[in-house]
């Protein structure tokens, strides 16, 4: 969408700016392994079956199929199409935000081992991150895509001082 978004931009001569949470960045106590790609999350699972809580959304389910050893406890807001191709799964369909007391009650309850997640920033799913330091799991974290090229703003008031300075007179 954001190369859509550049492209329409570029054509129409219209100045774009792109407003969104600032990432998540890693603290003391973070164990995070860094991919770019949700493919290489399996990879990065190596080793030893573990009990791995997958909560990077609905899509691409199906590239942890190829890691059968684990056992996989799926977030999701709505049911994965492909979460049949799990062998070894337990579905739960929940949306956010989530307390940290919900979250390390989670994750001691099923016993995580490694929690896999897209670096999506915000507070309505951070308490996950944190639950994770502090039960010192470790974190397989999809790094955002680059961004377009245009200005990149995380803060409201900020987005509307930009609109402001760029707005056409009539």
């Amino acid at each position: 969408m954001s190369a859509n978004a550049v492209a329409a931009c570029d054509a129409t001569r219209t100045p774009l700016v792109v407003f969104s949470r600032p990432p998540w960045t890693r603290e003391p106590g973070d164990r995070w392994i860094e991919v770019v790609a949700m493919d290489e999350c399996v990879t990065a699972l190596r080793g030893r079956p573990k009990t791995v809580f997958l909560t990077q959304g609905r899509l691409q389910l199906a590239a942890f199929a190829r890691a059968p050893q684990h056992r996989y406890i799926v977030r999701a807001i709505d049911r994965p199409t492909e979460i049949g191709a799990l062998p070894d799964c337990k579905l739960i369909l929940a949306r956010g935000p989530f307390s940290l007391a919900d979250e390390l009650a989670l994750m001691k309850r099923e016993r995580i081992e490694a929690l896999v997640t897209k670096n999506s920033g915000g507070l309505a799913t951070y308490a996950k991150i944190e639950a994770a330091r502090a039960l010192e799991i470790e974190v397989v974290i999809v790094r955002r895509p680059p961004a377009p090229e245009a200005e990149t703003l995380h803060d409201l008031d900020a987005v509307l001082a930009w609109i402001a300075a760029h707005r056409r007179t009539p």
